[in-house]
């Protein structure tokens, strides 16, 4: 590798920068996460479910938006229903379906999460910015 062949040092500091953002954010939604006693993978579900047609959707649609097996989404299903974060309701057009929603608890629970995460977002969001940018500009000229 020669050195008109090798990367400008921005590229590593927007990197570097970008990572930080998304570190700092993520050790935040650990954190919050963890207090409220719910996982990452089922706050992504409920925000799945809250965003949904009528904020329901059916397993099938749930385990393709979070990218895992039917059989692994139905036990999350199960684990939102036992902290009462979801309920499961019959479909009336399709007998053979199951939707499911967000209980009024879970609702509540999500809204907190979620002003939470976007405070949280926001404070990373002038390095993030910033970082991007300058990874744009860097690559625009290479």
């Amino acid at each position: 590798m020669t050195a008109s062949d090798r990367l400008d040092p921005g590229i590593f500091e927007g990197l570097a920068g970008v990572r930080l953002a998304m570190r700092r954010f993520l050790s935040f939604s650990e954190a919050a996460l963890s207090q409220a006693g719910i996982t990452s993978q089922q706050y992504q579900a409920m925000l799945v479910i809250k965003i949904a047609a009528q904020s329901q959707i059916m397993v099938r649609e749930l385990s393709q938006q979070m990218m895992m097996q039917r059989n692994g989404a139905v036990q999350l299903i199960d684990r939102l229903e036992a902290a009462r974060l979801a309920i499961r309701i019959p479909s009336t057009t399709d007998k053979r379906s199951v939707l499911v929603a967000l209980t009024d608890h879970g609702e509540t629970v999500l809204e907190t999460l979620a002003r939470a995460h976007l405070g949280a977002m926001l404070e990373n969001e002038p390095l993030l910015v910033e970082s991007l940018a300058q990874l744009r500009r860097l690559a625009e000229i290479g």
